[in-house]
């Protein structure tokens, strides 16, 4: 079968099960319709299938022939994605098998817990918070509280930024790096560490870190460039800010002076996506780029942002709704009989080039892109 007929036969499905196309001439589904679904494409069905996947699979080590020698972020994403999912729908065996995997970090493989020396490492920290919020075992909230204080400690000789004193100096994280993946690396540690604790430090740092990125990154058109000076915006890196406003919003307080302001560029960034989603629901490896290949991560996070949007009001229902619903259906031709996810780019350092961009990796199976399916299910029953 030829590309140009599995491309199509794969936009006809989602097309079908998003209910813009009619089967015997019954009349399609509500286009906006979040809480029913085809047989095989709802959030549980699909969650379970992901989870389990990743419960199964070894320690995420980039796809090298070489055992981790420690967790990567995109594993403590999907670990952290499955956790609230196996809460939201109370599947005891589910979290019982999450919790097990992180018993031997306890003891034999604690060696595998990363150095909180940069965001890409201190994200890990959401995981035992998660943890700790669902069992009050205080061995996650040990491990958790130390990552998220780590993230705020005066800067050391082995901190990757070079400008690390200066943004401590300002009040700042000194793992900035002004790069838009760090707007859910930071975020989501310290909003757990918010949410397990109730401690307000941790949730202001966030929002304030929040502000500055979106002041720096986001451009007149509501997307963001990678990096100050990379101007491309890259499909998952906006994934990356998109998500991680989400989980901000979701427990910022409505008091909180900062409030506001990311609210604005979050529905700022939204009403630019529904611009650039492509007719089968995902969007692209560069998201104003037409030529740019469909990514999976991206379009999950996206996916994501919407559904929660929707979910809490931020966003108006008639509109973003049924993006949301195309978004998520969209994902689903991407993943196969072995519940990996296809069309995912490869972990992506930052770069003045385009091509670059185009050249990625399209991996299969990369964590980058199972987690945001799991935090869209979680999205979908909430």
């Amino acid at each position: 079968m030829n590309n140009n007929i599995k491309n199509s036969l794969a936009l006809s499905l989602a097309l079908l099960l998003s209910g813009s196309l009619s089967v015997h001439g019954q009349k399609p589904v509500n286009e906006g319709d979040l809480k029913h679904w085809p047989q095989g494409s709802s959030p549980q069905e699909i969650g379970v299938r992901i989870a389990e996947h990743f419960i199964a699979s070894p320690h995420f080590n980039y796809f090298r022939p070489t055992p981790a020698t420690s967790i990567v972020y995109p594993e403590t994403c999907t670990w952290y994605g499955a956790l609230t999912f196996a809460k939201l729908t109370m599947n005891e065996d589910l979290f019982k098998k999450l919790a097990d995997r992180f018993e031997p970090l306890f003891g034999s493989d604690s060696t595998l817990i990363p150095n909180p020396n940069h965001v890409d490492n201190t994200v890990f920290g959401a995981v035992p918070l998660e943890l700790y919020i669902i069992t009050k075992d205080k061995r996650y909230l040990k491990v958790g509280l130390g990552i998220a204080d780590k993230q705020w400690a005066a800067p050391e000789g082995n901190m990757i930024s070079p400008d690390a004193t200066s943004y401590y100096d300002k009040g700042f994280t000194p793992q900035t790096r002004i790069w838009i993946d760090d707007m859910y690396m930071i975020t989501l540690v310290q909003i757990e560490a918010y949410r397990a604790t109730g401690d307000h430090k941790y949730v202001d740092r966030a929002a304030r870190e929040m502000v500055m990125y979106l002041d720096t990154l986001q451009r007149p058109n509501g997307l963001f460039y990678h990096a100050p000076d990379v101007p491309f915006f890259w499909g998952r890196g906006n994934g990356w800010m998109a998500a991680g406003m989400s989980e901000l919003l979701l427990s910022l307080p409505k008091n909180n002076p900062d409030r506001t302001r990311i609210m604005e560029g979050y529905k700022k960034m939204m009403a630019s996506l529904l611009k650039y989603q492509a007719e089968n629901g995902t969007w692209r490896q560069l998201i104003d780029e037409p030529e740019a290949w469909t990514e999976t991560s991206g379009t999950g996070m996206f996916a994501f942002a919407m559904i929660t949007g929707v979910k809490n009001g931020w966003l108006d229902k008639k509109t973003y709704a049924p993006a949301a619903r195309k978004a998520w259906l969209g994902l689903l031709p991407f993943i196969d009989a072995n519940n990996d996810t296809h069309e995912v780019c490869e972990g992506t350092s930052k770069k003045n080039d385009r091509q670059y961009y185009f050249d990625r990796k399209r991996n299969i199976g990369d964590l980058h892109g199972q987690a945001p399916i799991l935090w869209c299910a979680t999205a979908l029953l909430r």
